[in-house]
């Protein structure tokens, strides 16, 4: 009897003429150890996949886009870009390797001009997003080695989103701001290193088309002794976003280039010359100063329109996050009930197209109208307080709002 229980698997109990055998008397076959293997391999699947939103559970296009509606007015051409960029990216992350296609991620590069809500829309759909999300200034970035921050500290920000788990931010979105900021200088060549413009682009050429990536938790400059995380940039979504001020007469000026005679006359003077952005493509974006391999890793570039009237009075009531409903919050905990006039809005919008500077134009001029009532209301005991057209042009002379608005 001891020989045959020596020769019978512990696990299993079937005899096997191949055991392996173990301390005291622990036995076990092949069968076990392979059917031991296989459950160590789902487990550990499994758990490298914690935290994917399945598809079932990840909303569709249509439905982010609806989402980012609530929050940003207009702007459905770069929703809706955005809107599917973000869930073919749920899509990759949830991709299995069983047949020979693999889906590539594409990047996203925002043209708009400031104030028409490219920052916004990364907030908003940061908000709705189940992963990691990083939102980072490129204007910081430096080459290595020179003052400022590496590019390797838009990972640093990612890994900070969520707690420092390599696995969950190598499946993150990262969004760069002031992406134009880093264009090169000029094409000539320079006896000074082009250390916060071309140099950048170079350094972001990695992360952009994927790599495994040194990144220093703490910063490598101040803590040159600590140990590297190696960050896998292949499934990081980067989306790059930037005013770039001036590309609107590079896009004319390749437009009229490519038109000769009578015919090109007539198609000129179709095209929509206060929204030159529509017309944007790829080689606008060289020409502004991006090298061509950054722009060959942004294959999505999309743009924003500018604010027109409609838009911007939109902007002040409608959102979940109006300006006037921020301003009716806030006096509203001080138990005070606040309402605008329509024809105090419509004199806001007015003004504020004046400035050019978008919705950021809106927020510069209520905050100069609302500052005394602000101020003065919460130590009185007013309950309700109506802002007509006549106190807004009040505040506005006295701010001398208005003859800036006249210079802009």
């Amino acid at each position: 009897m001891a020989k045959d229980k020596q020769h019978t698997c512990s696990f299993c109990g079937r005899p096997h003429p191949l055991l392996i055998m173990g301390e005291g008397g622990v036995s076990i076959c092949p069968d076990c150890v392979q059917l031991a293997a296989d459950v160590v391999k789902q487990q550990t699947a499994s758990k490298d996949r914690a935290g994917i939103p399945q598809l079932n559970n990840v909303p569709k296009p249509a439905e982010i886009k609806a989402y980012l509606d609530q929050y940003v007015i207009g702007q459905d051409e770069a929703k809706k870009t955005l809107s599917v960029a973000v869930y073919n990216h749920y899509k990759r992350l949830n991709q299995t390797t069983d047949d020979e296609v693999e889906i590539e991620k594409s990047n996203i590069i925002l043209v708009g001009r400031t104030g028409t809500g490219k920052t916004l829309l990364a907030r908003t759909i940061a908000k709705m997003l189940q992963v990691p999300f990083a939102q980072v200034d490129a204007t910081v970035l430096t080459q290595a080695g020179y003052v400022g921050e590496d590019v390797e500290s838009l990972l640093s920000r990612l890994l900070q989103a969520c707690d420092f788990d390599v696995k969950q931010a190598e499946r993150g979105v990262v969004f760069i701001d002031e992406i134009d900021k880093i264009a090169r200088k000029g094409d000539n060549p320079s006896i000074t290193r082009d250390v916060s413009g071309e140099g950048v682009q170079q350094a972001l050429l990695k992360l952009l088309e994927g790599s495994i990536v040194n990144v220093p938790p703490q910063g490598g400059r101040k803590h040159p002794e600590q140990e590297f995380l190696h960050v896998n940039t292949q499934n990081i979504l980067f989306i790059c976003g930037g005013a770039f001020d001036g590309i609107e007469r590079l896009i004319g000026q390749r437009l009229n280039t490519q038109m000769i005679g009578f015919e090109a006359q007539q198609s000129t003077k179709k095209l929509d010359k206060d929204n030159m952005l529509k017309y944007i493509a790829p080689q606008d974006l060289k020409a502004f100063g991006l090298i061509p391999e950054i722009v060959g890793r942004l294959p999505i570039l999309t743009y924003l329109n500018p604010l027109d009237r409609t838009a911007l009075r939109s902007i002040l009531t409608e959102p979940k996050n109006a300006l006037i409903k921020q301003y009716t919050k806030l006096l509203g905990m001080d138990g005070v009930s606040l309402s605008f006039d329509d024809d105090a809005l419509d004199y806001i919008v007015e003004q504020s197209l004046q400035y050019k500077l978008g919705a950021r134009g809106l927020r510069a001029l209520c905050e100069s109208i609302m500052m005394d009532v602000m101020y003065n209301v919460p130590s009185s005991d007013v309950k309700q307080y109506r802002v007509t057209l006549d106190f807004c042009k009040a505040q506005l002379a006295k701010a001398d709002m208005l003859k800036l608005s006249a210079t802009v």
